[in-house]
């Protein structure tokens, strides 16, 4: 019995692989890693797909560091820039997703996190969206407390996102301007203020194998069930703007991998699969069963249409998933 058959089996049998078992799939045959990756979503997650949307609600000038990001304020990058939106735009959003069949819409603003008055205001129109419309809403505002997160709940939010974006070792590389522990101080504020959490990261910044899964194992320690995986999209102007992109092999490896750690989270495919050849088809056939579509925060994303005739012709069904 070979490492990929005995750890797959492992999984269905409800148990857990460690960090040297996973780090051993890394080598595994990748066509034989895909398809028991794509068993074990099968057996626990079925033929479900989260569809999610975003809308950048606060845009440009934010005061972190983060070194992949067009909207950080230090770098020499041209972006749109605003403030939070006022409740008829992003009821406009919520609106236009529901009627194509997104089940989930995602209000994200720039900054370290909103003022309490942003976030007074992003509450109302979590309201009046609740109000119009049955999509479920999540909001990405920042490293916010749990008070702010009680507000968020009471106005009709399901769900917050905040990536870890690396793992431990590697996020001081990536970002200076707060740490992974205000990252997982916030987290824990949201689950504590009654929320679900989606967390993830990105691919392709500079990290080793052993740092996707260390993050990925972070992830379920934090019990974390909806997992974005960004694959970097280098954008000029930013200090990764040479960074190497990565192979459609390197991430189905990467989601098939994660699929062994985190056999009943919604495993979604985000930022930057505009740049696979398939769009991402191959991955959702490697363990991923989520995305984020249409339009990113500051690069062009793949439309819910087309995102829809994807679902159908691989045979899985738009649906809300939390385990």
């Amino acid at each position: 019995m070979n490492i990929v058959h005995k750890l797959k089996e492992k999984v269905l049998q409800g148990e857990r692989i460690e960090k040297k078992e996973a780090l051993m799939l890394a080598g595994a045959d990748l066509e034989e890693l895909c398809k028991a990756a794509d068993e074990i979503r099968e057996a626990f997650c079925h033929n479900g797909f989260d569809l999610c949307t975003i809308i950048n609600g606060k845009s440009g000038r934010c005061s972190e560091n983060c070194r992949y990001c067009a909207q950080a304020g230090c770098y020499a990058v041209s972006v749109k820039e605003y403030p939070l939106l006022p409740t008829e735009k992003l009821v406009e959003g919520a609106k236009h997703n529901a009627k194509q069949g997104v089940l989930r819409y995602s209000i994200v603003t720039s900054g370290k996190r909103l003022s309490k008055n942003e976030v007074d205001r992003v509450c109302e129109s979590i309201q009046m969206i609740k109000k119009e419309t049955k999509i479920e809403i999540c909001v990405s505002l920042g490293l916010l407390e749990e008070e702010d997160f009680v507000k968020l709940k009471e106005a009709g939010a399901s769900r917050v996102h905040n990536n870890l974006e690396a793992s431990r070792k590697y996020f001081p590389k990536i970002c200076t301007t707060h740490s992974f522990d205000d990252k997982i101080a916030a987290i824990q504020a949201a689950k504590n203020a009654g929320l679900s959490v989606c967390s993830g990261g990105i691919m392709g910044i500079g990290e080793t194998m052993e740092d996707r899964i260390d993050m990925a194992l972070t992830l379920r320690d934090l019990e974390i069930r909806s997992v974005p995986v960004n694959m970097l999209n280098p954008i000029p102007g930013t200090p990764l703007e040479n960074q190497k992109v990565l192979s459609e092999n390197e991430m189905c490896q990467i989601l098939a991998i994660y699929r062994f750690i985190l056999p009943n989270a919604s495993i979604r495919m985000a930022g930057g699969r505009g740049l696979l050849p398939d769009k991402g088809e191959r991955c959702f056939q490697s363990g991923a069963n989520a995305a984020i579509s249409g339009d990113m925060l500051t690069t062009s994303g793949i439309t819910v249409e087309k995102d829809m005739e994807m679902l159908k012709r691989l045979g899985y069904i738009p649906k809300l998933w939390e385990a």
